[in-house]
C-alpha cells in the first residue's frame, strides 16, 4: 500500500537531446548547504510588517470557500522577488464552504454535522502567491500602526507547520516566487471558535497537499478534532459530470534513475542518485523531492557539474527536500540531477543477519516523485554493495553479481518503467523455481531469526522449536506459483519476467512492490508457532497473504492508480484475487464463502468509535476515510473488503453456468493490456466495464454503469433483503413461492439478487436472478425444474453475490 505524504500524516530523454543544457558556469569549490538560496532564506524569516490595514465587510472569495472580513485589520508580509506572499488578519471573521459533491458534504458533516462549514474566527494567517495581496489593499477603509499580535500570530502559524505538520510551507512558496508563471496558491489558517482552533483551508493549482489532484481542500490538526474533511477539484470542474483525475497536476515527472547505493554492516546508507526529469509546465524551477527525513543530502549537482541550492530542514521539523534550478525549464525540457546522501533508521539490523528496510521509507529511500510516486512510472538502474556475508535482492532484473573490495556488489535493471523501487537485505536462504512459461520465481527466508524472536525459544512453557523460517520456502513458493498461474488465467500475462518472494521482520502486515514482495516473518511459520505466538486468531490472513501480495503484481504495479482516490482498486482487486485463489484450490467452496463473509462483516460491523465503515464514506475516499471521528481503522475496513466486494459482485453479476468466467476474464484481461504500465482512475475502469456491457449489468437499459458506480462505488448503499421460499411437491414435480423484499434502499436503486436451490445431495445450483428495484417485494409462485435430486431449500446469496444485509 503507497500513502500520501505530508497532511496525510494526520491519519531516456538524454539520448533525445532533450536536456537542458545551461550556460557554463565556474566549478564551484563546495556544494551549498541546505537552505542556501537567498530568496529561500527570506521567505523563512518572513513576518508581517509595516502598517495595519482596516477592512470592513471585506469578502475574499476563493472558489468554494467565501471568507468574509467584517471588521478589523490586515498586515501584511514583505515582498520576496517582488511578490507579497501572506497577510495576518485579526478581528471579527467568518468562512463559509459548501463542498460541490455529495460525498464530500457528507465528509464534511462528519465535522459540522451539517452540509457546509459556517466557522467563525478572530484571527487569519494567510500565505498566497495568487494577488490576494492587492485585493486586500483595494478593500482598504483605513491604515493604523500595527502591533505585536500579528507578528505572534505569524510565528505561531510558522511554528505549527514546522514542528507538527511537518511541511516546509516556505519551499512551497518558493516555486511561485521564483517562477515567471503566475503563482495561485492560496491558504489560510483560522482559530476556528465552533468546530475547531487549528483549521486550514487550502487552493492549489499543483494539488493541494495529500490529496493531488485535487486543488481545494479542508483540515484540522487539534489533538481531539483532526482529519481531511473535505477535499475537491474547482466547483467549475463539476459542471460536466466527473472531474477527470488524469489531469498532471505534479510540475514535473522522472522518467530514469541510476541509484548506487552502500549499505553497512549496521544498515547506515549511502547513495547517489542520478535523475532524469521532465517538466510538465512552464516555469518550473523548484523540484520537491519525496526523501525519509533521516537521509541527509550533502551535495545536488546539474549534469555539468554545477552545485545547486537545495532545501532540507531538520529531519524532527519540516524535512521536505527540493532542489531550486538555475533558471525555469519550459514544458517538457529535461534536466539531470545528481544527488548525494546518506543516513540512519531507513535500514534496521534486527540481529541475526535479519534486516528491515522501514515502511515507511520504502519509496522514499531514494529521490522519489511527491505522493508517493502514486502513477509515475520510471526505469531504474541499481548497483548495491553489502557486506560479505549478506544478500540483496532487488526489483528489476540481476544483470551482475561480483566482489569488489571486500563486498557483496549486485546490479539491477528494470527494462520496463515501473511505479517504484526496492530492495530487502538480509543473510537469506533462497529457493528458485522457473514455471512453465519461463517465469523466475524465487522465495528468500533468513538463515536465522531476529534477535527478539531468537529469545522466544527458550521461554518457559512456549512450545515454538528453533523459530527457523526456512522450512516454509517450499510453501511459499508454491503458493505464489498457484496464485500466478490462477491470475494470468484470469488477468492476463504480467509485464515482468520474475518474483522474489521475500521475508521481513514485522509480522502485521505485508507490501508488493515489482517483482519483489516484503512477506511478514510470521508466514513463515505453521499455524502451531502462530497459535502459541497469539497472533493466529485471523487465520484467514494467513491463508491468503501470499496470493494478496502476489496480485498486487497486477494491481498497483502492473496496472497502478492515478490518485488516493482511485487506490481502492488496487486494495479491493488483490483482495478480491486472493478469494479466486481460495475457490481454486479448495474442493468446497466453504473458505471462499466463508472469506466472503468475512469481507462483509468488516463492512458493515460498527467499529469501537461506532461507525460502521460501509457508512464513514465511498470507497474513493480513500485513506481520507480515517479521521478523529471515524477512527483509524476504517480505512483498512473499508477499502479492502468493499473494493473487493466491488469486483466479486461483477463477477457474480456475469457468472454463468454455460460460460463460467469468461465475462471476467475478458474483461480483465482488456483493463490490464489497456493499462499496462501506465495509472488507471476510477473512470477508466467504468469505462471498460462498460465496453463489456452484459444484458445482466444493463439494468438502466442505457448501456452505462452508473447505477452501479452510484450505488456502490461512489456512493454507501446497503440493501437490506428478506427472502422467504414455501415449497410444495405434487405429481408434476417441486414448486416454491418465493417472497423477496428490498428495502433501506433509494427509488434509484437497482440490484440482481441471485437465487439458488441446495439439494439433498448437498449439490448447489443457481436457479434464478431477480431484478430488484427500489424498495419492492417480489412474490411470485414458480415451477422448479428437474435437478439430479430434491431440493433441500432455497437462499438468496449463497456465495455472497450482493453485498447486503439480509434476514
Amino acid at each position: 500500500m503507497r500513502t500520501p505524504t505530508l497532511l496525510a500524516r494526520i491519519a531516456s530523454l538524454a539520448i533525445a537531446g532533450l536536456f537542458l543544457a545551461p550556460a557554463p558556469l565556474p566549478a564551484q569549490a563546495s556544494p551549498h548547504p541546505p537552505g542556501a538560496n537567498a530568496y529561500y532564506q527570506q521567505l523563512r524569516a518572513l513576518l508581517p510588517t509595516g502598517n495595519a490595514i482596516q477592512v470592513k465587510d471585506f469578502t475574499l472569495t476563493r472558489d468554494a470557500a467565501v471568507f468574509t472580513f467584517h471588521s478589523g485589520s490586515f498586515v501584511l508580509y514583505g515582498a520576496v522577488n517582488g511578490k507579497i506572499t501572506g497577510a495576518v488578519f485579526r478581528g471579527d471573521g467568518s468562512l463559509h464552504l459548501v463542498p460541490p459533491t455529495d460525498q464530500e458534504r457528507h465528509s464534511l458533516s462528519l465535522l459540522t454535522k451539517g452540509p457546509q462549514l459556517d466557522e467563525t474566527f478572530d484571527t487569519a494567517v494567510l500565505r498566497f502567491t495568487d494577488g490576494a495581496a492587492a485585493e486586500i489593499q483595494k478593500a482598504s477603509a483605513g491604515s493604523q500602526p500595527g502591533d505585536p499580535a500579528f507578528d505572534q500570530a505569524a510565528r505561531h502559524f510558522a511554528s505549527d507547520t514546522r514542528d507538527q505538520l511537518h511541511w516546509n510551507l516556505e519551499a512551497r512558496l518558493l516555486e511561485d516566487v521564483l517562477s515567471p508563471a503566475p503563482g495561485g496558491f492560496f491558504l489560510a489558517a483560522i482559530d476556528g471558535k465552533k468546530y475547531a482552533s487549528k483549521m486550514i483551508f487550502i487552493m492549489d493549482p499543483h494539488g493541494a497537499p495529500g490529496v493531488s489532484p485535487e486543488e481545494e481542500e479542508l483540515m484540522t490538526w487539534n489533538s481531539n478534532r483532526n482529519g481531511i474533511w473535505a477535499a475537491f477539484h474547482y466547483q467549475s470542474e463539476y459542471r460536466n459530470g466527473i472531474p477527470d483525475n488524469n489531469e498532471e497536476n505534479n510540475a514535473y515527472g522522472i522518467d530514469h534513475q541510476d541509484l548506487d547505493t552502500t549499505l553497512e554492516k549496521n544498515g547506515a546508507l549511502r547513495a547517489t542518485a542520478t535523475i532524469n526529469l521532465q517538466a510538465h509546465r512552464d516555469g518550473v524551477v523548484v523540484v520537491p523531492l519525496l526523501l525519509y527525513p533521516t537521509l541527509r543530502v550533502s551535495s545536488v549537482q546539474a549534469a555539468d557539474g554545477q552545485q545547486l541550492d537545495f532545501i532540507q530542514e531538520s529531519k524532527d521539523k519540516d524535512p521536505d527536500f527540493a532542489v531550486v534550478l538555475p533558471s525555469p525549464l519550459k514544458k517538457g525540457q529535461g534536466y539531470q540531477l545528481k544527488i548525494a546522501y546518506a543516513g540512519k533508521d531507513v535500514v534496521k539490523d534486527e540481529g541475526g543477519g535479519n534486516y528491515y528496510l522501514e515502511g515507511a521509507a520504502r519509496e522514499s529511500w531514494y529521490p522519489n516523485v511527491p505522493e508517493g510516486g502514486t502513477g509515475s512510472y520510471a526505469t531504474y538502474h541499481m548497483i548495491f554493495r553489502v557486506p560479505k556475508d549478506l544478500d540483496l535482492v532487488a526489483t528489476g532484473e540481476q544483470v551482475r553479481d561480483y566482489k569488489e573490495n571486500g563486498d557483496n556488489v549486485t546490479e539491477w535493471k528494470s527494462e520496463i518503467p515501473i511505479v517504484v523501487a526496492g530492495f530487502n537485505i538480509g543473510r537469506f536462504k533462497v529457493q528458485q523455481i522457473k514455471m512453465k512459461n519461463g517465469f523466475a520465481l524465487s522465495a528468500y527466508a533468513n538463515s536465522g531469526p531476529p534477535d527478539q524472536v531468537a529469545a522466544l525459544v527458550n521461554v518457559p512453557d512456549m512450545d515454538v522449536g528453533t523459530m527457523q523460517t526456512t522450512g516454509m520456502l517450499k510453501t511459499e513458493i508454491s503458493q505464489a506459483e498457484v496464485a500466478l498461474e490462477i491470475y494470468s488465467q484470469a488477468f492476463g500475462n504480467l509485464q515482468f519476467r520474475n518474483l522474489a518472494l521475500t521475508q521481513q521482520a514485522p509480522c502485521n502486515y505485508g507490501q508488493s512492490w515489482p517483482m519483489l514482495v516484503y512477506l511478514p516473518i510470521c508466514a513463515f511459520w505453521d499455524t502451531t508457532i502462530r497459535h502459541e505466538l497469539g497472533v493466529d486468531s485471523d487465520r484467514m490472513y494467513w491463508h491468503v497473504v501470499v496470493p494478496h501480495e502476489v496480485a498486487h503484481q497486477w494491481w498497483g504495479q502492473t496496472v497502478s492508480f492515478r490518485s488516493y482516490r482511485d487506490q481502492w482498486m488496487s486494495e479491493g482487486f488483490a483482495d478480491f484475487s486472493a478469494s479466486l485463489y481460495l475457490q481454486s484450490v479448495n474442493k468446497d467452496s466453504k473458505d471462499f464463502r466463508d472469506f466472503w463473509d468475512g469481507e462483509r462483516k468488516l463492512i458493515t460491523d460498527k467499529n469501537q468509535w461506532g461507525f460502521r465503515p460501509i457508512d464513514v464514506g465511498p470507497v474513493t475516499m480513500g485513506y481520507r476515510l480515517v479521521n478523529s471521528r471515524s477512527g483509524g481503522d476504517v480505512y483498512r475496513d473499508l477499502v479492502y473488503p468493499k473494493g473487493a466486494y466491488i469486483m466479486h459482485m461483477l463477477r457474480m453479476l456475469n457468472w454463468s453456468p454455460r460460460d463460467g468466467d469468461l465475462w471476467l476474464q475478458q474483461t480483465m484481461h482488456d483493463f490490464v493490456e489497456t493499462y499496462s504500465g501506465r495509472p488507471a482512475t476510477t473512470e477508466d475502469l467504468k469505462a471498460t466495464l462498460e465496453k463489456h456491457m452484459t444484458a445482466s449489468m444493463n439494468l438502466d437499459g442505457n448501456g452505462d454503469m452508473d447505477w452501479f458506480f452510484n450505488e456502490y462505488v461512489y456512493g454507501t448503499a446497503l440493501p437490506h433483503y428478506s427472502f422467504s421460499a414455501a415449497l410444495t411437491q405434487d405429481s408434476d414435480g417441486q414448486s416454491v413461492h418465493l417472497t423477496l423484499t428490498q428495502s433501506n434502499v433509494t427509488g434509484a436503486f437497482k440490484m440482481r439478487v441471485p437465487v439458488y436451490a441446495e439439494l439433498q445431495d448437498g449439490r448447489v445450483f443457481r436457479l434464478l436472478s431477480i431484478p430488484m428495484s427500489g424498495e419492492t417485494t417480489f412474490d411470485r409462485t414458480l415451477k422448479l425444474p428437474k435437478f439430479p435430486s430434491a431440493v433441500k431449500r432455497l437462499m438468496i446469496n449463497y456465495y455472497g453475490d450482493v453485498l447486503c444485509i439480509q434476514d
